[in-house]
């Protein structure tokens, strides 16, 4: 089934519509296959994913896609060095055990990294958490948190310092709330989302 660009979830719009046509990717936590699925069709992209949910590997393989059923937080280090143009991690990184390192992986697999994630410093979450008391529950977390599978509560601005303490270049950046975009001034306060394009010299 052939999903186009615009269809995507406004994350996922914006990473495609970055990636350059032609190149090699993997995406890790890839889902049902979605962009990996657009970017074939639309930008002739070599696509691999790794996904951990047997089902979606299923909707992916039912799409004539090439992932395989594996763990960000385990099964990255078989992948070899600057193996793909892009490694993409979108909406993952606040699942893994240790983002940091997941991010270091990205950078050895991928000559460049899309990562995209909720930020949690949006001021609908501030509000929630100083009138209510209670984890929030919103649009875009609607899950409670007992059974969210978002284990670490990063923000933007937790995000930009980690990256600098690394050395890792940001080459893009695009703020969201819903599917409109936000300028870079406060954006850690008015951006429901982020994305982060990254790389770092060899």
């Amino acid at each position: 089934m052939s999903v186009s660009a615009a269809a995507l979830r406004p994350d996922l719009a914006v990473i495609a519509r970055n990636v350059a046509p032609g190149s090699s990717l993997l995406d890790i936590g890839c889902g049902d296959g979605t962009l990996m699925a657009a970017l074939r069709d639309e930008k002739q992209c070599d696509t691999r994913g790794m996904e951990i949910d047997p089902a979606n590997v299923g909707a992916c393989v039912a799409r004539g896609l090439s992932v395989i059923q594996g763990d960000a937080d385990k099964d990255l280090v078989f992948y070899p060095d600057k193996s793909v143009d892009y490694a993409i991690l979108s909406q993952t990184l606040q699942t893994t055990m240790r983002p940091d390192l997941a991010l270091e992986e990205l950078l050895r697999i991928g000559r460049k990294a899309f990562v995209s994630f909720p930020n949690f410093a949006h001021w609908r979450v501030r509000l929630s958490l100083l009138w209510r008391g209670r984890m929030p529950v919103t649009r875009l977390l609607p899950v409670l948190w007992y059974e969210t599978p978002n284990i670490h509560h990063l923000t933007i601005d937790d995000f930009r310092a980690l990256v600098k303490e690394r050395g890792i270049t940001v080459e893009g950046s695009w703020f969201l709330s819903g599917d409109k975009r936000c300028s870079q001034a406060a954006a850690n306060y008015f951006a429901e989302h982020a994305v982060f394009l990254l790389s770092r010299d060899s």
